[in-house]
């Protein structure tokens, strides 16, 4: 069994707390939490499992990276701390840990990462032995794995679109629905996330990398960008009130260009209420997916839903991430120390085979 530590108990946190317990080849051997209020608690709690597990959340990294883990899943944020995120990290990969986080976008491709970031993980690995992994939804296997697996079904192909198409009013997460993103912001407010070049910053690495795979030559990377209003106010069940006349929705693109073409392309399409920006792609049924559209011949369309947490479409794309993420950790121990990208870490079939995850005696093949 490899013992893994879950590092951060939010969104992804709690996925990663199930996956971890569902997993044949792993041992749940601690969780890091950083709030006093969950510092005892049971990992079951707070991972949403319906039972203890026997594992009591810790806050003394050191204490815990001292017990050598084989494997960390890094699942704090690291929008607003990228900083204190990658020491964090670098900590686990000196230990000798394999680390999966979802949570340095500049890292979803490490041949294109500044060197001011690949080379502190190189020379962790070099030191400690570790590993690392950086995936995600978006970014992530929406614009990695998924869009190349579908492109080979195509005889042409002229256009690979990637979509995060969302209504947010289900995300409990309000800092960066509302302040990174700028929901429910004046309209002259200027949202982090969205702000120029960010997008390429944060996408630019994953159109490279599907670049690679296919192997074509970027010219350079383009940006889009629109902003709607709310004409009514709404009111979420997760982060109260969203006013009228502040933003409501946001469309950009990411473009990577191609023979002075946009060629791939990541696109989002966010709202906090479905009736602002109408006449925007929406999701089937109004919620939230993942979308994959191959323009060419033949044309080929692939929409991703997931839900997890009672059905919410938000909680299930983090149950996603945190799968991938956990279900790599068996490869990566294998693997020789080093600094891994979706191209090299594959995408397997459900570990365990068939069944309720983490029910207790059930065999594993």
């Amino acid at each position: 069994m490899i013992s893994t530590v879950v590092w951060g108990t939010g969104n992804v946190g709690r996925a990663a707390i199930r996956a971890v317990a569902a997993h044949p080849a792993l041992n749940l051997a601690s969780v890091l939490v950083h709030s006093p209020e969950k510092t005892g608690r049971d990992a079951g709690d707070l991972g949403g499992l319906g039972r203890d597990v026997g594992v009591a959340a810790r806050d003394d990294v050191e204490a815990v990276l001292a017990e050598g883990p084989r494997a960390v899943v890094y699942a704090a944020s690291g929008d607003i701390r990228p900083e204190e995120a990658l020491a964090d990290i670098l900590r686990a990969v000196r230990a000798g840990a394999v680390v999966v986080t979802p949570s340095l976008y500049a890292l979803y491709d490490p041949e294109s990462a500044p060197p001011e970031l690949r080379e502190p993980v190189l020379a962790a690995v070099a030191e400690g032995g570790g590993s690392l992994f950086v995936s995600g939804v978006d970014p992530g296997w929406g614009n990695d794995v998924l869009p190349l697996l579908i492109s080979g079904l195509g005889t042409t192909v002229d256009v690979i679109r990637c979509q995060e198409i969302f209504d947010y009013s289900t995300y409990d997460q309000p800092d960066a629905v509302r302040y990174l993103v700028g929901m429910g912001q004046p309209m002259d407010y200027e949202p982090p996330m969205i702000a120029p070049t960010v997008p390429a910053m944060v996408w630019g690495g994953q159109l490279r990398l599907m670049a690679r795979a296919l192997g074509l030559e970027l010219e350079e990377i383009r940006e889009t960008l629109e902003r709607r209003p709310l004409q009514e106010t709404v009111r979420t069940r997760t982060m109260g009130a969203f006013e009228a006349g502040t933003q409501g929705a946001v469309r950009f693109e990411v473009q990577g260009i191609v023979g002075g073409e946009p060629r791939l392309v990541v696109e989002h399409v966010t709202r906090v209420h479905p009736s602002c920006a109408p006449d925007w792609p929406t999701p089937p049924d109004g919620v939230g997916a993942h979308r994959v559209v191959i323009e060419g011949a033949p044309r080929i369309e692939v929409t991703v839903e997931a839900m997890d947490e009672d059905g919410n479409r938000s909680a299930g794309g983090n149950a996603t991430a945190a799968a991938r993420l956990v279900g790599a950790i068996d490869w990566l121990v294998d693997a020789e120390p080093g600094l891994y990208d979706a191209l090299d870490v594959p995408l397997r079939p459900a570990a365990g085979g068939l069944g309720r995850p983490g029910e207790p005696g059930r065999k594993r093949s």
